[in-house]
């Protein structure tokens, strides 16, 4: 079992901050070094007590450390390259045998625990439960994994930055893929990973993509290259509940329920309604046919970006600015959903009013009442006209 920060500190899990404090105090005293104490065990704690002050429930792993260190700095490009692929082979490696060893227990329809990985490495514990579903505690870094039920995930998920051939992929045949409490544990995916799931939901916190500079392969001095780690999350048949969604990140879902998206982030859905205040300029809103869109912030849509777009799948784009600023009175009324329900000045955005396909699809078109009362309104001008000059 990967032993988490609570249980380092000897406490139960759901501890209150007092309670994270005092044992950190009783284990303290008992480990100091000025007491006779173990100086690595107090490291250890004073870790443990750290990460739960910030949400964090498992210590870093020891490839973990090694990764964020400097240990490196000395090395040549080359020779940094050349350890990062050696890690992500072994950790590659690891996820085909966790893969095969979980495919085994399905078929067997048998429950275990294993541990992959290694302490160098980093330690992830997969438990196959008696309802099917797999549980991973720890963080998964690279390598595929495919799974045919649901997986409950207690870790980040992340994506190795120094290589394309091992990157993190995580496929579910059935079943949701789901955080355990993602935002109080601040779990999150990012830089690059890829979660599919064909039919079930995804519920996760934060998902972060990754944009870099390289420089220029061709040695030109004080040139450099922007290159992307687009994180995607993929659930065609179901729902996709996320936090902040920031940084290149594509989301695809029949329903996506999020609260901010920021920075080269691209949704394309069904349903989708977003709960926070941030929509910035590059974002790109791709909602399909027959589909609504809400935005249930309701005090302000000042950090909704005029400049991000809602795509539509015959190709019309539509900048927020103008649904931002266009009142639901100057909507034909067959467009407008219970249209007595609202405020004939109400804008359609900010308020969590229903934009729908159609009325995204029509918008800036005349409706057909209107251009009947045209008609008549100009037949009449003619005939009267006419009158006169016969």
């Amino acid at each position: 079992m990967v032993e988490n920060n609570y249980d380092i500190l000897e406490i139960i899990e759901d501890s209150t901050r007092k309670e994270i404090r005092d044992g950190f105090r009783r284990l303290a005293l008992q480990f100091h070094s000025d007491r006779g104490g173990d100086t690595e065990q107090f490291i250890k704690i004073k870790q443990a007590y750290e990460d739960l002050k910030i949400g964090k429930k498992y210590p870093d792993t020891d490839f973990e450390k090694l990764r964020n260190s400097r240990v490196y700095s000395s090395d040549s490009e080359e020779d940094i390259r050349r350890k990062n692929l050696i890690l992500g082979q072994e950790l590659a490696k690891e996820m085909k045998t966790a893969q095969e060893w979980a495919a085994a227990l399905n078929r067997s329809n048998s429950t275990d625990t294993k541990l992959f990985g290694s302490k160098t490495l980093g330690e992830i514990e997969l438990e196959r439960k008696a309802n099917g579903a797999l549980s991973i505690k720890g963080n998964f870094m690279a390598g595929e994994l495919s799974y045919d039920g649901p997986i409950i995930m207690q870790g980040n998920v992340s994506s190795p930055s120094w290589t394309e051939e091992f990157r993190t992929n995580i496929h579910l045949t059935k079943g949701d893929f789901k955080f355990v409490d993602p935002i109080e544990n601040k779990y999150k995916i990012e830089n690059g990973a890829t979660i599919i799931v064909d039919n079930g939901n995804v519920v996760v916190g934060n998902i972060f993509g990754r944009k870099y500079k390289v420089q220029d392969p061709d040695g030109r001095v004080g040139i450099y290259f922007t290159k992307e780690q687009r994180t995607k999350i993929l659930a065609p048949q179901g729902k996709i509940i996320a936090e902040n969604v920031v940084n290149t990140v594509f989301l695809d879902a029949d329903t996506i329920i999020a609260l901010n998206l920021e920075d080269g982030v691209k949704v394309s859905g069904r349903n989708i309604l977003l709960y926070g205040s941030k929509v910035t300029y590059d974002v790109i809103i791709e909602l399909k046919k027959g589909g609504i869109l809400r935005f249930f912030e309701n005090f302000s849509v000042q950090g909704i970006s005029n400049d991000a777009r809602v795509r539509l799948e015959n190709g019309k784009e539509i900048r927020l600015f103008e649904i931002k600023t266009k009142k639901i009175k100057d909507l034909a009324d067959e467009f407008v959903p219970n249209k007595n329900d609202y405020n004939k000045d109400d804008t359609i955005m900010g308020n969590g009013f229903t934009i729908t396909y159609k009325m995204l699809e029509n918008l800036n078109k005349k409706s057909s009442k209107s251009l009947w009362w045209f008609l008549i309104i100009n037949l009449k001008i003619f005939w009267s006209v006419f009158k006169k000059v016969k």
